[in-house]
């Protein structure tokens, strides 16, 4: 019986010994996967927050670059308004322009075109009290000494604009006006002008 019991002994005695082995492997490969999932997740995290890091860079520069886009576009809109009443005011300083300067831009300006001095003169109303019948002889004296027609007339179409004065001749019109002035020397003139206000 003592072989018996000694035999029991030593078969528990290996067995508890195998129980630590494999409780000792259990252990190991258990902190082996807890360390690996840890180390996962910490790299997990670090992709997630290094991405949001760079999504937040980009965030940060698109904002920059709207604002900046936004600040541009606002200054434009101010240096075109700015333009636009450097130039209304130019055009209101010819509309206010004096009867003498007026008939004389309006002599010049008509001797000087290529026409056949049978027109009709197209005025607002300001023009209209500038614009008599002694100014007209006076150019279709110069025409008809020019060896032209002499036969300029006044319309009795009242002009809708704010100054100068239109030509028509069988439906066909040399405008004249000072908005039609003012804006063809517009594109000309917006650098220069731009140049000397904002630099």
């Amino acid at each position: 019986m003592a072989k018996i019991d000694g035999l029991i002994n030593k078969i528990l005695e290996d067995a508890e010994a195998e129980r630590d082995i494999i409780l000792k492997k259990a252990e190991a490969e258990s902190n082996a996967i807890i360390k690996n999932k840890i180390d996962e997740a910490k790299e997990v995290g670090s992709r997630i927050i290094e991405k949001a890091n760079i999504e937040a860079g980009l965030n940060r520069e698109r904002i920059i670059s709207n604002t900046t886009l936004k600040v541009r576009n606002e200054k434009l809109v101010a240096k075109q308004k700015v333009m636009s009443d450097v130039f209304n005011e130019a055009l209101d300083e010819l509309c206010a322009m004096s009867k003498e300067s007026f008939l004389n831009y309006l002599k010049a300006t008509i001797i000087s075109l290529k026409i056949d001095g049978d027109e009709e003169i197209i005025l607002n109303i300001k023009g209209r009290e500038f614009v008599d019948g002694t100014v007209i002889a006076e150019l279709n004296n110069e025409f008809m000494s020019m060896n032209k027609q002499g036969n300029l007339r006044i319309s009795e179409r009242i002009g809708g604009f704010k100054g100068g004065f239109i030509l028509e001749k069988n439906g066909i019109e040399i405008n004249n006006t000072f908005e039609a002035l003012i804006n063809s020397y517009r594109d000309e003139l917006e650098f220069e002008i731009a140049d000397i206000l904002f630099n």
